[in-house]
């Protein structure tokens, strides 16, 4: 049966239902769930970040980029972006630990401030995580005369 409803003119109409349409679940999509992010994520941010400041050589000390080097010769391996960054996530906030090798002649206060700053920045743009401290070691300073340490192959 449909309900009808008398026009002023006194033609018969149907009447049109006006029911608002339920929002079920309430509140704002973004917020019904929980995003988490895993130290990882945060580390290859961080190393990213750290690489792309000025006087910074290496991340890492001489014996873990030594076997990162050999890692990323054997087929089937990958290279580690992370080598030197430690971070420990929270569900709001980080903490990161970096271990560097500057160029010599850099002011290694500044290096590490500019490390600093530029790891907090993209970290907080990119996860939303408040980050909470920076620590850095200096584990080398690179030479001008020193060359790369060249693994030669084993096998040609």
């Amino acid at each position: 049966m449909t309900d009808m409803t008398t026009t002023p003119e006194g033609e018969q109409e149907p009447q049109v239902s006006t029911r608002k349409a339920t929002r079920r679940g309430g509140g704002d999509p973004g917020a019904r769930g929980r995003t988490t992010i895993a130290d990882g994520v945060v580390e290859k941010i961080a190393a990213l970040a750290a690489r792309d400041v000025v006087g910074v050589h290496a991340l890492g000390s001489g014996l873990a980029r030594t076997l990162g080097a050999v890692r990323d010769r054997v087929p089937g391996g990958s290279k580690s972006v992370t080598r030197g960054v430690k971070a420990e996530v929270g569900e709001v906030q980080t903490a990161l630990d970096l271990e560097i090798v500057v160029d010599y002649g850099v002011s290694i206060g500044d290096v590490a401030r500019d490390v600093r700053e530029n790891v907090i920045a993209a970290v907080e743009r990119m996860t939303g995580l408040e980050v909470v401290e920076v620590n850095i070691a200096v584990s080398d300073v690179k030479l001008p005369e020193e060359e790369e340490e060249e693994l030669e192959p084993r096998i040609q």
